[in-house]
């Protein structure tokens, strides 16, 4: 009952965003919008076969073979729309209103999957916790302006993550598991959780004796062969699979991204510029990569001047290695409703240690936590901390000075909208309720649902030193976008990036420590 009369307040929330979305249409959109041009007018004017050796344009197709159809299904209505849309020669950056209106209006009308992903999520929680997942994904800053401003399809694919996370969590394991490989076959990247996928659903859905525990392995087998049997066996028919794989895989564009990801591999990178700065100083002969990574430029960026060159294979073994935790407790103690907090620490893994990894990645782990934030009041602090973090890391994608108040603005509104909803729900009211609760039921150990913690601190709030690393965001955000171009001119534009590249990584770096510590623990 309650979870019907729930959903005309969840389209109101829906509503609003909306409303926000259809005011940037005319923004600021970057060359990911020609890209999804341009594969609108692939799939739809060349036959399935030559959808990934097609060279017409250098936005080549490199997502899996789902993602392409939905591309195909997309460019029927936009071939009505405006046949120019999806004319194959028509040259790059065609930005005329009717593709400009149908690509952000079909970025919106996808996001009502994650919708229906979070009314899944949410159906039977109660109405603070509900509306407080509802304000933090369905308004999410950082998927609006990555999905609305930047353009992606990030919210669609969100959904199907959210999707599979609901029948995991309901038990579900079959239809969970179903999800994850119908999302793998969209976007081939969120398979840094398949392990715990892997390991999850053969312990807590096989793990049930020799002859039932077989035959649902098998069935569960059957089921993600089907779906990668439906995704990429055309392709294996037409001989194009080793295409596909080179399309989806180039290892070859290196380590990092042409803007670095706040992860790892920053403090890397600056150690390996420190000790080449020193040695040169006392007379070493070391030689520079052409390819620098403080250029700012996509290409092979994976040579060092000192350290170890980092292989495809290293990042793959050092993800493996930080998820390993994660392993043991899902093995050890499947509990469906660790799922989302396991999900959500994979996918901050695979930022971290991960080979070329974008910054828009951080969407995949912080949108599963905002399920886990609502738990207690230290997942509070941690996604109040995280969410702005990644938000703001997220701010050297929209560059141009028009855009400039409106990220502002979107961090801001969002950070006084967590900070309110926390406050509501993590009150020193609440506290006698949650302990007297405990107390019937005898709990002796720390529970993931407690709200307890509320009565020790008072309510929500933040200690000095969070307060003084948001501080440090504020200070990086003045150095880089008014005092460096008023002191230094034109000179080292790389700082303003590299200072919020690194400030960013120490505190993803803090987040993924935070959850390691939090998985190891809990019982």
């Amino acid at each position: 009952m309650e979870s019907s009369s729930s959903t005309p307040q969840l389209l109101w929330f829906f509503a609003i965003a909306v409303c926000v979305k259809l005011l940037l249409i005319p923004a600021y959109h970057s060359t990911d919008f020609e890209v999804h041009r341009h594969w609108l007018a692939l799939t739809h004017s060349l036959p399935l076969s030559n959808w990934y050796a097609d060279e017409t344009s250098p936005w080549t197709l490199d997502y899996p073979p789902f993602f392409a159809c939905f591309e195909r299904f997309l460019s029927i209505f936009a071939h009505y729309i405006d046949p120019q849309i999806v004319d194959l020669h028509n040259g790059l950056n065609y930005r005329a209103n009717s593709a400009i209106y149908f690509l952000r209006i079909s970025v919106i009308l996808s996001d009502l999957w994650l919708l229906y992903g979070v009314y899944r999520l949410t159906k039977n929680a109660d109405v603070k916790r509900r509306n407080l997942i509802w304000v933090l994904i369905v308004w999410s800053p950082a998927l609006v302006m990555v999905d609305h401003l930047h353009f992606q399809y990030n919210g669609f694919l969100l959904g199907w993550l959210l999707l599979s996370i609901s029948f995991l969590q309901e038990g579900k394991d079959l239809m969970g598991g179903f999800l994850f490989a119908v999302l793998l076959c969209f976007k081939h990247l969120f398979a840094v959780a398949a392990p715990v996928y892997f390991v999850y659903l053969l312990r807590h859905y096989c793990w049930e004796g020799l002859f039932r525990g077989f035959s649902r392995l098998s069935v569960l087998g059957a089921v993600v062969v089907a779906v990668f049997a439906a995704a990429y066996g055309p392709f294996l028919y037409h001989g194009q699979i080793q295409q596909v794989f080179n399309r989806m895989f180039p290892f070859g564009r290196g380590l990092c991204h042409a803007y670095w990801a706040p992860n790892f591999w920053v403090f890397y990178i600056i150690l390996d510029k420190v000790f080449s700065f020193f040695l040169k100083k006392f007379g070493f002969s070391i030689q520079i990569p052409a390819a620098s990574f403080t250029g700012g430029l996509v290409g092979d960026s994976s040579p060092f001047a000192v350290l170890p060159k980092i292989s495809p294979s290293t990042t793959l073994i050092m993800v493996l290695l930080a998820l390993s935790p994660c392993f043991i407790k899902a093995w050890t103690n499947p509990q469906p409703r660790m799922v989302a907090r396991w999900i959500a620490y994979a996918y901050t893994c695979g930022f971290l240690f991960g080979w070329h990894v974008h910054e828009k990645a951080s969407l995949h782990f912080v949108i599963p936590l905002a399920i886990v934030a609502v738990q207690s009041l230290e997942d509070a602090k941690h996604y109040f901390m995280l969410s702005i973090v990644s938000c703001y890391s997220l701010f050297p994608l929209l560059y141009e000075a028009q855009e400039y108040p409106i990220k502002v603005l979107l961090l801001l509104l969002h950070s006084i909208l967590m900070w309110l909803g926390f406050s509501t729900k993590f009150t020193r009211a609440s506290a006698p309720n949650t302990m007297v609760t405990a107390k019937k039921k005898g709990a002796q150990s720390k529970s993931i649902e407690s709200s307890s913690p509320a009565a020790e601190k008072g309510g929500f709030t933040i200690g000095w030193v969070g307060k003084s690393y948001l501080l440090g965001l504020l200070l990086v955000e003045i150095w880089g976008q008014f005092l460096h171009p008023y002191l230094l001119g034109d000179k080292f534009p790389f700082v303003p990036l590299m200072l919020i590249s690194t400030y960013c990584a120490f505190g993803i770096m803090y987040s993924w420590i935070w959850q390691l510590r939090w998985i190891i623990s809990t019982t």
